[in-house]
């Protein structure tokens, strides 16, 4: 668009001093006085070059060189061709209605002239003229709307650049936003798979270490097997953890295996009677849905194992076309869950608070029905249509 409109500024300026030359030429051959004649049409130029540079108040500038242009007419009839380039700056720098009128008392005195010099006004004499102005208008009324034209398409185009850049800058941190939610959600399920798994055995080992002080030589060794069990089940969780795998016990057996094994581990290390049932059809459930319920039940059987205090724990999973189930009962002191949820995580409540939030990710729920002195029951279920 630059380069069109300095091609279309040299062809104007080409034009301007072109006539103007050609006028002078024709009047001093036809015996005008050099001197006025040369310094009107110097006038004329170096008014229309002031008023190019300036770019200012076009309309005033129009008028004074209209004026100059007058008194060459009146020093020669031969510079009413100057009026052309007239009739073009008109049409570039006026509105319609003023470039009309403009033009019409510019073509009156081009008319005029002659005719009041010889009397008479020959028709050739007046229509060429009234064609020149009308060519000359129209050209330039086309030009200054393909111009505005041009400046609208650059302005929108500068636009759409700004908002494409716009958009660019909000997807960037749209994207650093959704990595920067992703590494919080990372964060938030490592932490609650540490608290099921790798904190859970280490609160067994403590305990089991703590029953090996009163145990003679053979319990102490029971013990000792025990503690081994339970370190090695953490190493191997732990490396769960790192490698981002499902739990090893769901690898090799399924839920209801891993959830037994929890059961006899839990029997083995503190005499309470655990047990496992199972009821419907388990099988082809998602790894997800199966994770979900084995970190809740590590939870919940921790929380067996030191605090309530229980002889008896069961573990119920079901399974039905629509969902999967499992409720952990057992027979312990219980606890006030509103007051266990509402807990500081460094006093206790984290592996509730941890349980729910792993199943609700999944479209699932966790309910709790407990008081002091009445056991406890955690019903964790999970629609199988939640996870593909």
């Amino acid at each position: 668009m630059e380069r069109a409109r300095r091609t279309r500024s040299l062809l104007q300026h080409l034009l301007v001093v072109v006539l103007t030359a050609v006028c002078l030429g024709q009047s001093l051959t036809g015996g005008v006085p050099w001197v006025p004649e040369v310094l009107g049409c110097l006038a004329f130029l170096a008014w229309y070059a002031w008023g190019t540079v300036r770019r200012r108040q076009r309309p005033t500038w129009l008028i004074v060189l209209t004026v100059i242009w007058l008194l060459l007419v009146a020093l020669s009839p031969d510079n009413v061709w100057i009026s052309f380039a007239l009739w073009l700056l008109a049409g570039l720098y006026l509105s319609l209605p003023a470039a009309t009128a403009y033009s019409i008392v510019v073509l009156a005195v081009v008319i005029g002239g002659p005719w009041l010099a010889t009397g008479s006004l020959p028709v050739p004499s007046a229509l060429g003229p009234a064609i020149g102005a009308v060519f000359a208008l129209v050209v330039a009324r086309g030009h200054a709307q393909l111009v505005r034209d041009s400046v609208e398409r650059q302005r929108l185009l500068d636009s759409l650049v700004s908002a494409q850049t716009e958009t660019e800058a909000l997807h960037a941190e749209l994207a650093a936003a959704q990595r920067a939610a992703g590494a919080q959600d990372e964060r938030t399920r490592l932490s609650r798979d540490i608290h099921d798994t790798l904190a859970q055995g280490f609160s067994s080992i403590v305990l089991l270490s703590r029953a090996g002080r009163s145990a003679d030589e053979q319990g102490l060794r029971d013990l000792v097997a025990q503690i081994e069990t339970t370190a090695a089940d953490g190493l191997s969780q732990a490396r769960e953890i790192v490698a981002a795998l499902a739990p090893s016990d769901l690898a090799e057996a399924g839920l209801p295996a891993a959830l037994t094994r929890l059961a006899e581990a839990l029997r083995e290390q503190t005499g309470i009677d655990a047990q496992v049932r199972t009821d419907g059809d388990i099988t082809g459930v998602p790894t997800a849905i199966e994770v979900a319920l084995l970190r809740t039940a590590q939870g919940a059987l921790a929380n067996v194992r030191s605090h309530a205090q229980a002889s008896r724990a069961v573990l119920s999973l079901s399974g039905s076309r629509d969902e999967v189930r499992l409720d952990i009962v057992d027979d312990g002191v219980g606890f006030d869950p509103t007051a266990a949820i509402a807990a500081n995580p460094s006093t206790g409540g984290y592996g509730l608070r941890a349980a729910r939030t792993r199943l609700r990710e999944l479209g699932g729920a966790l309910d709790i029905v407990s008081a002091p002195g009445e056991g406890t029951t955690l019903s964790a279920h999970i629609p199988l249509g939640s996870v593909p």
